[in-house]
């Protein structure tokens, strides 16, 4: 009950994650100064930071589904 909870919720953060990172014509994340990019990267600090956020939810998010699927597997 508790995983399937926890695969809910990190579903909705994923969705909402990936909604925010910039496209090729920017996104949601310029509205959080996503939209300044710096002279010496590639990319802005809040994108990076959003990156890191986006890959600890989603695997997260793979933990709760293999979790989910071996117990599953083990009724």
């Amino acid at each position: 009950m508790g995983f399937s909870i926890a695969l809910i919720i990190f579903s909705l953060l994923m969705m909402m994650l990936v909604l925010m990172h910039k496209g090729k014509g920017g996104g949601l994340s310029d509205m959080f100064g996503g939209g300044m990019q710096s002279s010496v990267g590639g990319s802005s600090v809040a994108e990076r930071n959003l990156d890191r956020i986006t890959i600890v939810v989603g695997l997260l998010w793979f933990v709760c589904i293999v979790v989910l699927g071996l117990l599953m597997k083990l009724d």
